[in-house]
Protein backbone atom coordinates (compact mmCIF):
# COMPACT_ATOMS: atom_id res chain seq x y z
CA UNK A 1 0.00 0.00 0.00
CA UNK A 2 1.44 3.38 -0.98
CA UNK A 3 0.81 6.48 1.33
CA UNK A 4 -1.57 7.99 -0.21
CA UNK A 5 -4.11 4.96 -0.32
CA UNK A 6 -7.14 6.12 1.57
CA UNK A 7 -6.40 3.01 4.21
CA UNK A 8 -2.31 3.72 5.25
CA UNK A 9 -1.74 5.93 7.89
CA UNK A 10 -1.65 9.82 7.40
CA UNK A 11 2.08 11.12 7.10
CA UNK A 12 1.33 13.78 9.53
CA UNK A 13 1.42 11.58 12.32
CA UNK A 14 -2.18 11.95 13.44
CA UNK A 15 -2.26 8.39 13.79
CA UNK A 16 -5.88 8.26 11.94
CA UNK A 17 -5.76 6.93 8.13
CA UNK A 18 -5.31 9.14 5.29
CA UNK A 19 -8.44 8.93 4.13
CA UNK A 20 -10.17 9.94 6.87
CA UNK A 21 -7.02 12.74 7.81
CA UNK A 22 -4.82 14.82 5.09
CA UNK A 23 -6.85 13.17 2.22
CA UNK A 24 -9.52 14.86 1.91
CA UNK A 25 -8.14 18.26 2.55
CA UNK A 26 -6.00 16.85 -0.66
CA UNK A 27 -8.70 16.32 -2.89
CA UNK A 28 -10.74 19.28 -2.07
CA UNK A 29 -13.63 17.13 -0.25
CA UNK A 30 -13.05 19.59 2.47
CA UNK A 31 -11.10 22.38 4.08
CA UNK A 32 -8.60 22.67 6.99
CA UNK A 33 -11.18 23.81 9.81
CA UNK A 34 -7.89 24.85 11.96
CA UNK A 35 -4.30 25.98 11.58
CA UNK A 36 -2.78 22.97 12.60
CA UNK A 37 -5.15 21.00 10.81
CA UNK A 38 -3.60 22.93 7.18
CA UNK A 39 -0.13 22.44 8.63
CA UNK A 40 -0.57 18.81 8.75
CA UNK A 41 -2.20 18.93 5.69
CA UNK A 42 0.85 20.59 3.97
CA UNK A 43 3.40 18.12 5.51
CA UNK A 44 1.38 15.36 4.25
CA UNK A 45 1.49 17.51 0.54
CA UNK A 46 5.37 17.16 0.81
CA UNK A 47 5.26 13.64 2.10
CA UNK A 48 3.58 12.61 -0.87
CA UNK A 49 4.76 14.71 -3.12
CA UNK A 50 1.54 17.08 -3.83
CA UNK A 51 3.22 20.26 -4.65
CA UNK A 52 -0.13 21.52 -6.58
CA UNK A 53 -1.70 21.22 -2.77
CA UNK A 54 1.22 23.12 -1.42
CA UNK A 55 0.97 25.86 -3.68
CA UNK A 56 -2.71 26.31 -3.02
CA UNK A 57 -2.59 26.19 0.28
CA UNK A 58 -0.11 29.36 0.55
CA UNK A 59 -1.39 32.56 0.98
CA UNK A 60 -1.81 34.42 -2.56
CA UNK A 61 0.57 37.50 -0.48
CA UNK A 62 3.88 35.14 -0.49
CA UNK A 63 2.98 32.84 -2.51
CA UNK A 64 6.22 31.55 -5.13
CA UNK A 65 4.81 31.42 -8.93
CA UNK A 66 6.16 27.65 -8.65
CA UNK A 67 7.65 25.03 -6.29
CA UNK A 68 9.80 22.56 -6.81
CA UNK A 69 9.21 19.25 -4.40
CA UNK A 70 12.74 17.43 -4.37
CA UNK A 71 12.32 13.84 -5.28
CA UNK A 72 14.99 12.40 -3.11
CA UNK A 73 14.01 14.09 -0.02
CA UNK A 74 11.86 11.58 2.49
CA UNK A 75 9.74 12.87 5.71
CA UNK A 76 10.09 10.72 8.21
CA UNK A 77 7.80 12.29 11.20
CA UNK A 78 6.13 15.33 12.18
CA UNK A 79 5.82 16.81 16.00
CA UNK A 80 3.91 19.73 16.91
CA UNK A 81 5.68 21.54 19.67
CA UNK A 82 2.94 24.75 19.92
CA UNK A 83 0.45 26.70 19.21
CA UNK A 84 -1.35 29.78 19.22
CA UNK A 85 -4.42 30.97 18.09
CA UNK A 86 -5.66 29.15 14.80
CA UNK A 87 -8.68 27.77 15.75
CA UNK A 88 -12.34 27.05 13.93
CA UNK A 89 -12.92 30.85 14.87
CA UNK A 90 -9.67 32.79 15.16
CA UNK A 91 -8.55 35.11 11.71
CA UNK A 92 -4.89 34.07 12.58
CA UNK A 93 -2.51 31.28 14.03
CA UNK A 94 0.81 29.94 14.59
CA UNK A 95 2.24 26.38 14.79
CA UNK A 96 5.41 25.29 15.63
CA UNK A 97 6.91 21.72 14.57
CA UNK A 98 9.69 19.75 14.11
CA UNK A 99 9.86 17.54 11.03
CA UNK A 100 12.23 14.87 10.88
CA UNK A 101 14.16 14.48 7.27
CA UNK A 102 16.51 12.13 5.33
CA UNK A 103 17.71 12.98 2.07
CA UNK A 104 20.43 10.08 0.62
CA UNK A 105 22.77 9.82 3.35
CA UNK A 106 21.57 12.66 5.26
CA UNK A 107 19.40 13.16 8.10
CA UNK A 108 17.95 16.48 9.95
CA UNK A 109 15.33 18.32 11.55
CA UNK A 110 13.51 21.22 10.01
CA UNK A 111 12.07 23.38 13.19
CA UNK A 112 10.04 26.21 12.00
CA UNK A 113 7.15 28.32 13.66
CA UNK A 114 4.88 28.83 10.93
CA UNK A 115 1.84 31.55 10.59
CA UNK A 116 -1.15 30.94 9.46
CA UNK A 117 -4.17 33.25 8.34
CA UNK A 118 -7.86 32.51 7.85
CA UNK A 119 -9.50 33.83 4.99
CA UNK A 120 -13.25 33.92 3.74
CA UNK A 121 -13.55 30.39 5.65
CA UNK A 122 -9.72 29.19 4.50
CA UNK A 123 -7.13 28.58 6.31
CA UNK A 124 -3.12 29.70 4.63
CA UNK A 125 0.24 29.39 4.98
CA UNK A 126 1.60 32.80 5.37
CA UNK A 127 5.06 32.33 6.09
CA UNK A 128 7.29 30.89 8.72
CA UNK A 129 10.04 31.38 10.91
CA UNK A 130 13.30 28.77 10.83
CA UNK A 131 13.86 27.80 15.01
CA UNK A 132 17.51 25.97 15.84
CA UNK A 133 17.57 22.17 15.69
Amino acid sequence: MNMTDAGSRCPCGTGLAYGECCGPLHTGERRAATAEQLMRSRYSAFAVGLADYVLASWHPSTRPATIELEGDLVWRSLDVVGLSGGGPFDAAGTVEFRAIWRQGAQRGVLHERSRFARENGAWYYVDGELLPG
